[in-house]
């Protein structure tokens, strides 16, 4: 989902401004969809894909403002980056839309370079976002492919404890839970036990992540 073309969402109720940064776009290798209002852009179904959205800052009549249009994307969990753009020097809402997670506010008329700029760092900024997420999917299915003991050892690792104390702790011997331990470490493509916890930590899972300090330095005197 992090790689191919990039998609472009350039809304503007003018369309002299929409189409020009639609081809200044299209010019650059990114797809593009044009849209007169919010309202025609809340119909829209966004790509899953890496994109950006260009947002006028004003419409008229009883269309959404573009910060209206940023507050309903957040709240439906569409992290789409924005690049505002506005005819109006109003210093509160480019303040407002840059607080909410804008990725510029560029005062029109701006020059082609600045949005082409502000686009490229909108899109970066979701191919970043979506690499993350693929990642966070690929460790999850690694985990669900642990038994019940590998996922009890991970848990524990988590913890700083080390072979001698998880054996211990689950009533097997050292090496058992050595063996468990090495194969819950080769299913998750995992090195260290630092690893470990920035993964269960990263995925939510329970884990003291506190006591990473002193994971890593009991780690090492011990030897394993």
């Amino acid at each position: 989902m992090s790689s191919g073309k990039a998609i472009v969402y350039i809304v503007d109720d003018e369309i002299q401004i929409r189409t020009a940064i639609g081809s200044l776009c299209e010019e650059t290798g990114h797809k593009v969809k044009l849209f007169a209002s919010t309202e025609e852009f809340l119909g829209e179904n966004i790509s899953g894909g890496p994109s950006c959205l260009v947002l006028d800052v004003r419409f008229p009549g009883t269309s959404p403002t573009g910060l209206e249009l940023q507050c309903r994307l957040a709240e439906a969990g569409v992290p789409i980056p924005i690049v505002f753009i506005s005819g109006h020097s109003d210093v509160r809402v480019s303040v407002e839309a840059m607080k909410r997670g804008a990725v510029e506010f560029l005062p029109k008329p701006f020059r082609e370079q600045e949005i082409l700029d502000a686009i490229r760092h909108g899109i970066e900024r979701d191919r970043r976002r979506l690499q993350r997420e693929d990642a966070m999917r690929e460790a999850r299915q690694r985990v669900e492919t642990l038994t019940a003991r590998e996922r009890e050892i991970m848990l524990l690792m988590a913890e700083g404890l080390i072979a001698k104390q998880i054996a211990a702790r689950l009533g097997v011997s050292e090496v058992t839970a050595k063996v468990h331990r090495a194969r819950m470490m080769r299913k998750l493509e995992l090195r260290t036990p630092i690893d470990v916890v920035r993964l269960i930590d990263s995925m939510g899972l329970e884990a003291d992540a506190a006591r990473v300090g002193s994971m890593h330095s009991s780690f090492h005197a011990s030897g394993h």
